[in-house]
């Protein structure tokens, strides 16, 4: 990695915590640190399971408990475990930490409009565009790929969503019934696997590789969730789908596809994927492509 890009990214994050106040113990004004004050942010005003919490943040379990229990203790939120299972805890905001979060709004807008005063017109759009550009590839790094079984619930989940939307988008609707959908066993090792994409431990996109013996490799139900496109995160399954065929000897990797689905028709030729006959008789499928990959040296 390049040691002045190293450097431009440490510039940067001394340059940002300096200018939010993350440094100060009384975060934007307040009588409480900055971890204490996100938790108010993120618990919102349905509540927030405190382990999707703790997920969300990426922050130790006896961290969070500690951050809590000040928040609890100062009246700002409650603690309860769930009725049918009282290992799941559930945080809420009382009266007094939804007065606080406004005023925590407040002082915030404030911060930002700090930040922009100085600036001219052309230097805010710039910043502005500048940090959602940042933002957008932060969050593309947070992203984790987990092979799972296909009977895993966030498989289950990312699935019922794929199919929900081909229902939505193919002239003839999607019948999960007609199309050549693989068994789970054929995407559980050794004869295949399935992963999971997560943002913030909550799943957001899935792809499946067959490893048929003696034949080609074959991406299945590949699905990134709307709100996390333009990601990179359709690309980022296709280079991990394809180092895992190469691991286990594949020199031709396939897939099919629908010709409503034209981003991905974009993606596959973009990739690599060159168009071939019909190698299977998916009902649904209109395109399929090959691409030519380079086995892993075995042993």
């Amino acid at each position: 990695m390049d040691a002045g890009q190293i450097e431009q990214v440490r510039r940067f994050n001394r340059t940002v915590t300096e200018r939010v106040g993350v440094l100060h113990d009384h975060y934007l004004g307040r009588d409480r640190p900055v971890g204490e004050a996100r938790l108010l942010w993120e618990i919102g005003e349905q509540g927030q399971d405190v382990r999707r919490l703790r997920e969300r943040l990426g922050l130790d379990s006896g961290y969070v408990s500690r951050l809590l229990r000040s928040l609890e203790t100062d009246g700002l939120v409650t603690v309860e475990p769930q009725p049918r299972d009282r290992r799941v805890r559930t945080v809420r905001l009382t009266d007094a930490g939804r007065a606080e979060r406004a005023v925590l709004d407040g002082h915030s807008d404030e911060l930002a409009g700090s930040l922009l005063e100085p600036l001219n017109a052309a230097q805010r759009a710039r910043l502005v565009a500048a940090m959602a550009e940042v933002d957008r590839l932060l969050t593309a790094g947070t992203v984790t790929l987990d092979a799972v079984d296909p009977d895993h619930p966030d498989a289950q989940h990312c699935l019922r969503s794929y199919f929900t939307e081909l229902q939505q988008r193919f002239e003839t609707g999607f019948d999960p019934a007609r199309s050549l959908l693989p068994d789970a066993g054929e995407l559980r090792p050794p004869h295949g696997l399935f992963l999971v994409a997560r943002l913030h431990g909550e799943p957001v996109g899935c792809a499946g590789l067959k490893l048929p013996p003696g034949a080609p490799a074959e991406i299945k139900r590949m699905w990134v969730a709307p709100r996390t496109r333009g990601l990179g995160l359709a690309r980022r399954f296709l280079a991990e789908l394809e180092s895992r065929a190469a691991q286990h000897g594949r020199d031709v990797l396939r897939l099919d596809t629908n010709k409503a689905l034209t981003a991905a028709i974009s993606l596959y030729h973009s990739y690599g994927f060159q168009e071939v006959p019909a190698f299977n008789a998916e009902p649904y499928a209109h395109h399929w492509f090959e691409k030519q990959i380079t086995p892993a040296p075995s042993g």
